[in-house]
Parts: C-alpha cells; sequence; structure tokens
C-alpha cells in the first residue's frame, strides 16, 4: 500500500522556525499565519499475510457500536463489513472474541458484530482498552499471546490499544480493511504511529513479536 500524504500544518511556530517571522517588521508584531510547511509522510508499507493459531489469538473489536459508528460513513460502508467477515472466520475456529466501549454504549453494539454471550467485554475508561481495565489478566488467563485489533478508530483506540499490549508482551496484528478513520489522512497517521510504536516495525515484519503487524482480512489465515 502506498500511501503517501501531504500533511499542510498552520503554525505560527513553524512559521518563525522558517525565518518568516524575521523578515517581518519588528514594530508591527504581525505575524502572517497563512504560511505552511509542507511534510511527505514516509510510504506504508504493503499489508503483509499472516498465519495465526486460533487457540492463542484473539480478536479485539472496539467502539463499533450506535452512535459512534453508525454516524460515519468508512465504518459503515467499509469497516463493519470486513470485521463482519472476519469474525465469522474467527467463530468457526474457536478463537476468543472480546469487545470494549464505554459504559454508555456497553449495550449498543451494531446488529452485524454483536456479540455473543460468553465473549469477553471489557468496559473502557480510556482510549487504550488495557488502562485501568482487565483485559491482560483475561486474556493471558485463556493463553493469548497475539491480537487482532479491530474497529473505530485506527488513529484512536486501535493505536493507544497496540502501544498499551506491546508493553505487555503481546503481538499485534491490525487489518487495515478492519481499523479506518474519517479521513485517509487520520487513518495514515494512525497506521503510522502504529508501526512506530515501541518496538518498532516500519518494515512491517510478518507477526514482529511484542509489535505490530498491518494485514488485511483476506490475508489473515487460522491453522
Amino acid at each position: 500500500m502506498t500511501l503517501i500524504r501531504t500533511a499542510l500544518l498552520t503554525s505560527a511556530l513553524a512559521t518563525a522556525l522558517c525565518g518568516a517571522a524575521a523578515a517581518q517588521p519588528a514594530a508591527t508584531g504581525m505575524r502572517d499565519d497563512t504560511d505552511m510547511v509542507r511534510l511527505r509522510m514516509p510510504a506504508l508499507p504493503d499489508p503483509v499475510a499472516v498465519t495465526l493459531k486460533p487457540a492463542t489469538t484473539a480478536l479485539l473489536i472496539f467502539d463499533v457500536v450506535d452512535p459512534i459508528c453508525k454516524d460515519q460513513p468508512r465504518c459503515m460502508g467499509f469497516m463493519v463489513p470486513a470485521i463482519t467477515a472476519l469474525l465469522e472466520r474467527a467463530r468457526k475456529v474457536g478463537m476468543v472474541v472480546g469487545y470494549s466501549t464505554r459504559a454508555p454504549t456497553m449495550s449498543s453494539w451494531l446488529p452485524q458484530v454483536a456479540p455473543a454471550a460468553d465473549d469477553m467485554k471489557i468496559v473502557s475508561v480510556a482510549q487504550d482498552r488495557f488502562f485501568k481495565t482487565d483485559l491482560e489478566n483475561a486474556l493471558k488467563a485463556k493463553g493469548i499471546t497475539t491480537l487482532i485489533l479491530t474497529g473505530w478508530k485506527v488513529s484512536g483506540s486501535v493505536t493507544y490499544t497496540s502501544v498499551g499490549a506491546s508493553l505487555r508482551d503481546f503481538t499485534n496484528v491490525i487489518p487495515v480493511d478492519a481499523s479506518l478513520a474519517a479521513t485517509d489522512y487520520e487513518t495514515t497517521i494512525g497506521l503510522y504511529n502504529i508501526l512506530n510504536q515501541l518496538n518498532s516495525n516500519l518494515k512491517n515484519q510478518p507477526l514482529k513479536l511484542k509489535a505490530s503487524t498491518l494485514s488485511r482480512t483476506d490475508l489473515i489465515k487460522f491453522e
């Protein structure tokens, strides 16, 4: 996947660093805040194929609820169908499935991805779903070492939970079609941050231990 984005960052500080402020008359104290710095994002690596063991892998789904997801066209049009298909395959092989959202929306999961009675349900208090929850203990009690992180959104709960997971020695897989954001820019930033956090994996080595790998739902196999 060659997602190269040009970020336009408007900033008085950036203007000063570029020397533009110094060129202005000191007496006026005026700044041209329309000056911009053009930054080019590094190209993201393509998603890679991974083969996972159902007995030691858990599929986690974040915030696919009404109204968080229902109001987002990309969530409903692209992400939900991808998660739905992956969830069906995960259930067929007996994988652990977990859900996390805030307390007010725990009963508002979209019907396409609704939790089963025995699925793990974690009430979140922060973007990192490990923060002040029992998620780590619940996963490790079931022998889970690898996580598939999905849900809304890649630049929020998925990014921060990937950090929390790496800190706790989990290996992460992020299917790029099952975790999106409202814009291409935000999605790209989220994916780059995921690869660059802690035990970074900027070359997207498949299943690098205690790091995150970018994959896609059709590239994930269970055996």
